[in-house]
């Protein structure tokens, strides 16, 4: 995917003579003519990255994406009659957060966003957690969460806060148009003044048999109930 992405400035890449033939064609697919492919060994490559890193093969280095902001955003969107967006409140774990990105490109989110401290960085970590899904759905560190959230209502966004003890579900909410889903940490939950600056709290509908889901699956169902409208 970062290879097909024309934002994305590729430097160099490594790979072993199992898939130097597939990174080249892709390569040639998206007529990165300038890029290099060094021949590496699996140990090369072990050495190279952090440990316990799956590489399949192949490593890549390359240089951030382009940053969107929060103001870029609410203008690209500004005649959409239908927005969602994520909004990460101190979700730090680099897998969740991969796969909060690969369950918004699935589901046709715009952006997922989060504040520049507390939320991991765009590491390798990241990017294969989210399969993909970094170099289409815009990942945005935002700054200061709240001043981000009166923002995004000053662009006419519903906010909905994801809490396991409000007293509706986010299908009964009937948000529609643009909605941004405010999902906190799996510990703590929303922070008091993210929770203040949400339109509504909502919950999942979910059995007595298990208090909460993992951040990144609840994200996933808050996505697709709000996708299949």
């Amino acid at each position: 995917m970062a290879i097909a992405n024309p934002q994305r400035t590729i430097h160099k890449i490594w790979a072993t003579e199992n898939v130097r033939d597939e990174i080249n064609a892709a390569l040639a697919d998206a007529e990165r003519h300038d890029v290099a492919v060094d021949a590496a060994g699996r140990t090369d490559l072990d050495e190279m990255l952090p440990p316990g890193t799956v590489h399949q093969g192949m490593a890549i280095h390359c240089a951030p994406l382009p940053q969107l902001s929060v103001e870029e955003l609410i203008a690209d969107h500004r005649d959409s009659e239908q927005c969602t967006v994520l909004i990460l409140d101190q979700v730090t774990d680099p897998h969740n957060v991969g796969a909060i990105l690969r369950s918004a490109a699935a589901f046709g989110a715009s952006a997922v966003i989060v504040p520049d401290r507390h939320a991991p960085p765009e590491t390798g970590v990241l990017a294969k957690s989210a399969s993909g899904a970094l170099e289409t759905v815009p990942y945005i560190h935002a700054g200061n969460l709240n001043q981000t959230l009166e923002k995004l209502k000053g662009a006419h966004f519903w906010l909905a806060g994801m809490d396991g003890y409000a007293e509706q579900t986010l299908a009964e909410a009937k948000l529609y148009g643009r909605v941004g889903i405010v999902m906190g940490s799996e510990g703590e939950g929303l922070r008091r003044l993210t929770r203040e600056s949400c339109d509504f709290l909502v919950k999942l509908p979910m059995s007595d048999r298990i208090e909460s889901l993992n951040v990144s699956n609840a994200a996933a169902v808050a996505l697709y109930e709000l996708y299949r409208k």
